[in-house]
């Protein structure tokens, strides 16, 4: 009997580890912070039930990635980028949109988001690039590997940052630190860093300009300071520029909203613009070094994403500073234990693809707890593995999956197969 459960749990013992208690503390406080989706559908174990099916699925999706030997991933990369772009146009063009922005296609019985699908066929491209043009003389790699890569992973940043600007900015990231890691030549590096720096200050340019002429934002947000309602125009009514920047005025918020001005307990109000900071803030105030105890939040009960893109403030009210160094201290483990496998691999490819992946869930996490506790804008990421999500938690177990896959099957420098 052990040997059929240790036959289903291969890979990195540390890895999996870590999945587990991600598991159990993302049941555990997506039941607790679901009190909004119990009232408005009132059924109290709908959301609970709904979670676990999608962990289950996960913890399936991992035990089949994982029995995937590393070096067949090489020969899905043709195959996820055409998906992914097609997707990406597909949800542009057809999507469903979720708090403002066409983010997820629906399909009959379920809906998807192409964006968690791109991010881990950019990093597989990436790894496969990288590795693929390592000079023989072990100096790094190749100049072209820099081009090639940004010639597959850009216009997937565009296509996602055009809807979902944080995802598409994480991204990037991933990949760039992935090139550094890849040993792309630091000129070129340092190239790509002062080119990004002025498009990022031509795009702020851009994006403060057009939202002061946006009459629609303007109208929402003097209802919004009025308490009046507006009723938001139908998406087929918008010109194609109004398509193109109707998000340029949730930008401009997010940005600006994080200068800080001092004002008394009297003066201070919660309004839309703060809300949701607000609320998480009184969360982690009111937690101390225990917490409330499990199923014991009350804000909760405000916090309209406490579920999703705030549950690190529920988990701080909960389980208190304890629970939250817990939560940090494992995301830690998996970077440290990602690192550790990359570092035993003989070949290239695998090690790139691991780190990638890794990146990719600790600093979404990283943003995720930075927002929750008020210390970066408000993006809305989830907190990878514990975060209620349908698509989102399977892709992020499927990575999981490719990291014990590499864990178990990639050749290691000390031994010899």
């Amino acid at each position: 009997m052990e040997k059929k459960i240790g036959n289903l749990f291969k890979g990195d013992k540390g890895i999996w580890t870590v999945f587990l208690f991600l598991c159990l503390i993302s049941i555990i406080e997506v039941f607790s912070a679901s009190s909004t989706l119990t009232y408005k559908t009132h059924n109290y174990m709908g959301p609970l039930i709904y979670h676990t099916t999608m962990i289950l699925v996960g913890l399936v999706v991992v035990i089949i990635t994982l029995n995937i030997p590393c070096r067949y991933f090489k020969l899905m990369t043709p195959i996820m980028l055409i998906i992914t772009y097609a997707t990406l146009l597909w949800v542009l063009v057809g999507g469903e949109s979720i708090n403002g922005a066409n983010r997820v296609i629906q399909l009959p019985g379920f809906t998807f988001q192409p964006s968690e699908i791109a991010k881990g066929t950019m990093v597989l491209a990436t790894a496969q690039v990288l590795s693929a043009m390592q000079r023989e003389d072990g100096n790094g790699a190749d100049p072209l590997a820099m081009k090639y890569v940004l010639f597959l992973v850009v216009p997937a940043v565009v296509l996602i940052g055009m809807e979902n600007l944080s995802t598409a900015l994480l991204l990037f990231g991933v990949v760039f630190i992935m090139m550094f890691i890849g040993r792309i030549p630091m000129k070129q590096m340092g190239k790509l860093t002062g080119v990004c720096v002025l498009l990022a200050a031509l795009f702020l340019v851009l994006v403060f300009s057009v939202a002061k002429l946006d009459k629609e934002g303007q109208q929402l947000e003097q209802a919004q300071a009025t308490g009046v309602e507006m009723a938001k125009p139908d998406k087929e009514d918008r010109s194609m520029w109004d398509k193109f920047t109707h998000r340029f005025w949730t930008w401009k918020n997010r940005i600006a909203g994080k200068e800080k001005k001092a004002v008394s307990a009297e003066e201070y109000k919660v309004t839309d613009k703060n809300f949701q900071v607000t609320h998480a803030n009184l969360a982690i105030a009111s937690s101390g070094i225990i917490g409330k105890g499990p199923g014991n939040s009350l804000e909760r009960d405000y916090l309209p994403q406490a579920f999703s893109d705030f549950i690190f403030a529920i988990i701080i009210e909960e389980m208190g500073l304890i629970g939250a160094i817990a939560v940090v201290f494992l995301y830690v483990i998996l970077l440290f234990r990602g690192a550790r496998i990359a570092g035993r691999c003989e070949n290239n490819f695998p090690a790139f693809l691991v780190m990638g992946l890794v990146l990719l869930l600790v600093i979404q996490a990283t943003i995720n707890m930075c927002v929750a506790v008020d210390f970066g804008i408000v993006t809305g990421q989830p907190l990878p593995l514990i975060s209620k999500g349908g698509t989102s938690t399977i892709v992020n177990c499927a990575y999981i999956g490719v990291i014990l896959s590499v864990s178990r099957s990639a050749k290691r420098k000390d031994a010899t197969a």
